[in-house]
């Protein structure tokens, strides 16, 4: 979705002279194809993967949906070749941090403004092509190294005293291409022929997850066609944490509880890897009780059945232990619903009743935990993401933060350990 106060009108032309423009605004983006192949590389790479396809009567600038450069043949017309240059990597960028599908339930125009703000940004920082001068495109380094859903938020949190017309405009449009699943059969064929007839594509479930891993593909490739040193340093991160191997949240969590327990050696339990030299060594004490928290933030798009597949995982790698003390609890804006769980205490850990909630306060949580004269040796909270005020005390406790749903496979926590759920379902 574009913003209503879209300056830039195309005209109406006569057939013989939009086949004229056409033909002039095909060589252009050619050129400017080729620019981008000589003066950033991967992004011109990324440029030959996206088939050319006019939009004149639908979309008024440009658009993407990953397969396909959509353009308006009057407004590229309006634009020299290196603003084109800047255009087509404005696209590109869409593609690369997933901006077709990261919407989910937040407000489309606050949304689309927040991913333009930070397209626009490493546009303008790398110098890539020339800025777009025929509208006031949407642009401010105060969001330099910002996510979007960071930006989105300080957006909605200030939204009393934005006026929008002041932000600029979109430079693209913004469309929500997700099917609602009544002609999944159909694809992108039944809601539009990708041909510029009148509506723009939509796709169900499937074919975008199909266009997404395409445009992982890419980007890898890109990347290594480019060479070291030829990649913005957001997009070198994001291929980085694609190509190189790393734990899923099970190894992580294993890892992290493993690391609460004390491990020192005492001549009480000797070792007997000495008496046949008549030798006594130290043997290892293991301190096998487990102390640790979890809070499951049950603000937003965690459900029950997570939940359970997460609470199972972590009762399996409880009952490896002599003993352990689990303290739960489900939080929003306040805790509620504590309770405590051991290997000999009678209820399961995967009997927990999960609740729902309000908003996101992750503070509440270290408040509670105060208040209650509560110091667990290790505090897991299960969240979706991204909370409205401050993210905790970091030293207050060791903290692992497993986010569910959050699309930036990049995010990190301020403090703690980070990692991600939705990877170990693929694993």
């Amino acid at each position: 979705m574009a913003l209503d106060t879209k300056s830039f009108v195309p005209k109406e032309l006569t057939p013989e002279e939009l086949e004229v423009m056409s033909k002039e605004v095909l060589d252009k983006i050619v050129v400017a194809r080729v620019g981008l192949l000589l003066r950033h590389p991967f992004f011109g790479n990324m440029a030959t993967r996206l088939k050319i396809q006019s939009c004149d009567d639908w979309c008024p600038t440009a658009a993407t949906d990953g397969r396909h450069l959509y353009y308006n043949t009057q407004f590229f017309n309006a634009l020299s070749e290196k603003q084109i240059e800047f255009v087509i990597a404005h696209e590109i960028l869409h593609c690369a941090f997933d901006h077709l599908t990261r919407r989910e339930d937040r407000q489309p125009t606050l949304h689309n403004i927040a991913c333009d703000y930070l397209v626009n940004n490493i546009l303008v920082r790398e110098s890539i092509g020339e800025k777009v001068t025929q509208i006031p495109i949407i642009q401010d380094f105060k969001y330099e190294g910002w996510s979007s859903e960071q930006v989105y938020d300080d957006l909605y949190e200030n939204a009393e005293k934005i006026n929008l017309a002041d932000l600029g405009e979109l430079l693209d449009e913004h469309i929500d291409w997700e099917d609602d699943g009544s002609d999944s059969k159909q694809g992108a064929k039944g809601k539009g022929d990708g041909k510029g007839k009148g509506k723009a594509p939509k796709y169900t479930k499937e074919e975008l997850r199909k266009i997404k891993e395409e445009i992982k593909e890419g980007m890898m490739q890109a990347a290594q066609a480019a060479g070291a040193g030829n990649v913005p340093g957001e997009i070198d991160r994001m291929i980085k944490d694609l190509t190189e191997p790393k734990m899923n949240w099970r190894e992580i969590i294993q890892q992290q509880i493993q690391s609460t327990i004390k491990n020192d050696y005492t001549f009480s339990r000797p070792s007997r890897k000495g008496w046949h030299v008549g030798a006594i060594l130290p043997g290892m004490n293991f301190e096998e009780t487990i102390d640790i928290a979890i809070g499951f933030d049950m603000s937003g798009s965690i459900g029950d059945e997570q939940g359970r597949i997460f609470l199972s995982e972590v009762k399996g790698i409880m009952d490896q232990y002599k003993d352990f003390k689990i303290k739960c609890w489900c939080f929003d804006t306040k805790v509620y619903n504590e309770k405590d769980f051991s290997q000999d205490g009678g209820e399961e850990l995967t009997d927990y009743k999960l609740m729902g909630g309000g908003g996101t306060e992750f503070m509440c949580n270290w408040e509670y935990m105060k208040e209650n004269d509560i110091q667990p040796k290790k505090f897991i909270m299960f969240t979706d993401g991204y909370p409205w005020g401050q993210w905790g005390e970091e030293d207050y406790c060791d903290t692992v933060f497993v986010i569910h749903g959050y699309h930036d496979k990049n995010f990190e926590a301020p403090f703690g350990v980070t990692t991600h759920y939705e990877e170990a379902v693929k694993n």
